[in-house]
């Protein structure tokens, strides 16, 4: 009798206790309207810097005439993109930018990563920020103030061909020869980046519980076993998400140091697609042209970006942008 009795008042007790109705958009709006006003001038920023610009595309599927402007513009379709891709120049202004931004990549991303993990074995606080101190003021030096620096140095006359030539007998053409322009172009973007790079490994590795440590050195492990199964773990999220992006970007690269290092001797190989765009679009005045030239280039962006975010999903666990 007392079970019936107590599943009885239970009962009653639950049909009082009516579920709570979700609440609408509009009345959620309502309540937190003050902070959608923060959003309204980012948004409106957006608008007009980012989206608005975007109906300029238009050109490269017009023969575009300042003149006429763009409405006016007769429409000549997919021509602009099949005169690029069919140009002599195509072939090597492409490979040009899939190497330099491939090997930029595979070079240069693995090196932040080195130096957080490196940085975060250094215990003592104020070395450490002096160490991070010098890491991260080659960020803060122009594109131009580097190239000047680079053009000083490997000069025939300057300091590199200085030491080089007590073994060799007459100075290497650094900046004129194409065989040397990837390689001075990736190193001094390492050097110049690198070090500020690593910050958001190091944020990330700053979360890792020190006991987790202490108890591997107590069972044991070297170091190279506490890197391997402690803080690579914790930074596998953040590199998941940064390679995305920097393979996302591949054909992004650049466009300031690589024309301001480029020289009449060393184009067959520093000839990339930004620099082209910027000689045929800006110097040329061929706007159409070089729009279509661009666009190109964004939808491999698109694509490299939706790949990359796929393949990595699958290696990484489900570790993605979306």
């Amino acid at each position: 009798m007392r079970t019936k009795e107590t599943s009885r008042s239970l009962h009653s007790e639950m049909s009082i206790i009516k579920p709570e109705k979700k609440e609408s958009f509009i009345q959620y709006f309502k309540h937190n309207y003050a902070l959608y006003l923060f959003l309204v001038p980012a948004v409106i920023l957006t608008i007009i810097f980012n989206y608005v610009p975007m109906y300029g595309a238009v050109i490269a599927f017009k023969d575009f005439s300042p003149m006429r402007g763009i409405l006016g513009s007769d429409w000549v379709g997919f021509k602009h993109f099949k005169d690029f891709l069919t140009s002599p120049n195509f072939l090597n202004i492409f490979m040009n930018t899939i190497k330099l931004s491939f090997f930029d990549l595979i070079i240069g991303f693995p090196i932040p990563i080195i130096l957080a993990l490196m940085l975060n074995q250094v215990r003592r606080a104020k070395i450490k920020k002096n160490i991070q101190l010098i890491l991260y003021a080659p960020n803060f030096i122009s594109v131009v103030i580097i190239t000047g620096m680079i053009f000083i140095l490997f000069s025939p006359t300057g300091p590199v061909n200085t030491l080089l030539s007590i073994f060799t007998d007459k100075p290497i053409p650094f900046m004129t020869s194409p065989d040397t322009f990837r390689t001075i172009y990736i190193s001094s973007g390492i050097w110049q980046g690198a070090g500020w790079a690593s910050i958001i490994y190091v944020a990330a590795l700053a979360n890792v519980d020190p006991q987790l440590h202490d108890a591997a050195t107590i069972d044991g492990a070297s170091l190279i076993q506490r890197i391997l199964h402690i803080d690579l773990p914790t930074l596998k999220p953040v590199i998941a998400v940064l390679l995305i992006l920097a393979i996302g970007g591949i054909m992004s690269i650049g466009f300031e140091k690589a024309y301001l290092l480029q020289t009449s001797m060393n184009l067959p190989t520093s000839e990339i697609i930004p620099t082209y765009v910027y000689k045929r679009g800006l110097q040329a005045g061929d706007y159409a042209y070089s729009t279509a030239v661009g666009l190109f280039n964004t939808v491999i962006n698109v694509v490299l970006l939706v790949v990359a975010n796929k393949v990595v999903k699958k290696l990484s666990d489900g570790e993605s942008l979306y």
